[in-house]
């Protein structure tokens, strides 16, 4: 729709988008909100991919993409986590939406009008063998003129699946869904900006805890919580809501760190048997920050503050806690196996692995195969068998993520 183009919309278009901004609105994190806004983008129009962009500085940040035609379902997981920048004072399709705040069609991309300042990128289809066509891309512009990110469309379908084009009524209906959603957008970033702030004052106090480290452990967490939960038979909505979930409960696993002192979090040297003590304490800490839980992901982050240090065969710490203020770690009653609350049970193997495979004051990294192979020795004494065998069957995930968010 060019710019300054009225448009009524129909009574019908009006409730489903209204109805994909209300579902949107009861996700948490940043990553479920993208993944369903493009999900349903696509679908309004029958569009076989799409990526979605979040604007970072000059830069565009790939931040999702779907792709019926080449990806399966482990596949584009994999690929979500492929890190790609594009500036936005560049020559592609979207830097060119982000810079004029105003959707591009292109019928097809291998037959522009050379007059266009815009150039496609062929490489990915070189790379895949994948034929793109037609593109949409249509900005997320917030309530203060600010594009927040960048909604691209390949390849639409019509009813019967064949080749098409955007039309007119579709870049209609893309815009108001796109109006629509950049508010929750907003608010997703609004909530991934305060996890990271209390990830970063947990950082100044123990250098371990860095922003990188929070995401990759949060988005760990959260693909192991995603395969046990298809594994369980639980439908796509309940094993994406448990994904969305788990990635943030994940993220402030170590907030409790925050009450614990610089002498004993920055000590360069083993810790003393009193020291060691009041380290333990970030766990009671940390869950007395989530004490008396109003929603469903407060008491998963609770419970993993908590026990993302207790061992599957009950080793570890802090045992079985029924009020984390008046706790006595010395004299704690034994908790194991299924037990422990099964979020904190997938956080201390994303946890573990990625203390393993990073630089640490008192260690080099290991390599990412040694790590998998002491994660594996654990199943059964530290660890969750369930939980070691969905995390190794994610290998290549685990290696995007750890390519996506390096120290």
């Amino acid at each position: 729709m060019a710019p300054g183009q009225s448009s009524t919309h129909s009574a019908d278009t009006v409730v489903r988008v209204l109805t994909i901004t209300n579902a949107l609105r009861g996700l948490k994190s940043l990553g479920a909100i993208l993944d369903r806004l493009l999900f349903e983008a696509r679908a309004l129009v029958g569009a076989d991919a799409g990526t979605i962009f979040l604007a970072d500085g000059h830069d565009l940040v790939f931040r999702y993409v779907h792709n019926d035609s080449l990806f399966s379902a482990d596949d584009v997981t994999r690929h979500v986590y492929l890190a790609s920048r594009l500036p936005v004072d560049g020559l592609s399709l979207a830097g060119f939406t982000a810079r004029k705040a105003a959707p591009l069609v292109i019928d097809d991309v291998y037959a522009m009008d050379p007059a266009l300042p815009v150039h496609f990128n062929s490489s990915f289809d070189q790379r895949t063998g994948y034929r793109t066509r037609a593109v949409a891309t249509l900005p997320l512009v917030s309530s203060r003129g600010r594009v927040v990110g960048v909604i691209q469309l390949i390849n639409p379908g019509d009813a019967a699946g064949c080749p098409a084009r955007f039309t007119p009524a579709d870049i209609d209906l893309l815009t108001l869904l796109a109006d629509q959603a950049t508010a929750v957008v907003e608010a997703g970033l609004v909530t991934e900006e305060f996890i990271l702030r209390m990830a970063r004052m947990a950082e100044l106090r123990d250098p371990a805890e860095t922003g990188p480290h929070v995401r990759r452990v949060g988005d760990y967490a959260a693909e192991i919580c995603h395969t046990l939960a298809v594994r369980h038979g639980l439908s796509v909505p309940e094993a994406k809501r448990r994904k969305d979930m788990m990635r943030i409960a994940a993220m402030l696993h170590d907030v409790g760190k925050v009450g614990i002192s610089d002498q004993i979090l920055r000590k360069p040297g083993p810790l003393s048997a009193a020291e060691y003590h009041t380290m333990k304490n970030h766990t009671l800490l940390g869950a007395a920050l989530f004490d008396n839980p109003s929603s469903e992901v407060d008491a998963w982050s609770r419970d993993v503050a908590l026990y993302h240090h207790q061992g599957f065969d009950g080793s570890g710490y802090p045992g079985r806690v029924d009020d984390p203020a008046g706790h006595d770690m010395a004299g704690s009653v034994p908790l194991a196996g299924e037990d422990i609350p099964l979020p904190a049970r997938i956080t201390a193997v994303a946890d573990v692995y990625d203390a393993l495979v990073s630089r640490r004051v008192y260690k080099p990294p290991f390599a990412e195969a040694d790590a998998a192979r002491i994660i594996a020795e654990g199943a059964g004494s530290q660890f969750d068998p369930a939980v070691v065998d969905a995390f190794l069957s994610i290998a290549d995930v685990i290696a995007a993520i750890r390519s996506r968010y390096p120290d």
